[in-house]
């Protein structure tokens, strides 16, 4: 919760992490919502963000640089081949969850267009290059 110039409180937004905060967050959804050994975040809530919502509504709200994605439970799932599934801000905040390459990618931003979709055609490849990189450095 936030409180404006005025006193006015406001819900919805303005979350105070550090980046660390949320690297340790997105490390414990990779690792299943488990943090040292304990149960943290409940398997259940884990397998429903992975899960995602239908692709097929997703795409009728035409957001045309996430085509094969979902949302639900405010993630967007990209339904990629490496499973990978993201929390993301207006302002290109986001974190970047890749299973498949065991990376979390965290993303403080301030873009002056409060659009992911002006971010993505830069940031969403740069994500998966990265993770094709490290899977490729573990063939070594």
């Amino acid at each position: 919760m936030t409180i404006d110039s005025l006193g006015t409180p406001f819900a919805g937004g303005g979350l105070s992490a550090t980046l660390r905060d949320m690297a340790k967050l997105g490390q414990a959804i990779l690792n299943n919502g488990k943090v040292n050994n304990v149960q943290a975040i409940p398997q259940q809530a884990i397998d429903s963000i992975r899960q995602g919502g239908n692709p097929e509504v997703f795409a009728k709200a035409d957001y045309t640089t996430l085509p094969k994605g979902s949302y639900k439970s405010m993630w967007w799932i990209l339904h990629n081949k490496h499973h990978a599934f993201a929390a993301r801000g207006v302002h290109g905040q986001t974190m970047y969850i890749d299973p498949t390459a065991q990376m979390v990618i965290v993303r403080f931003a301030s873009h002056p267009i409060a659009a992911n979709g002006v971010n993505d055609p830069t940031s969403l490849p740069a994500y998966q290059a990265l993770a094709e990189y490290l899977l490729q450095q573990k063939n070594f």
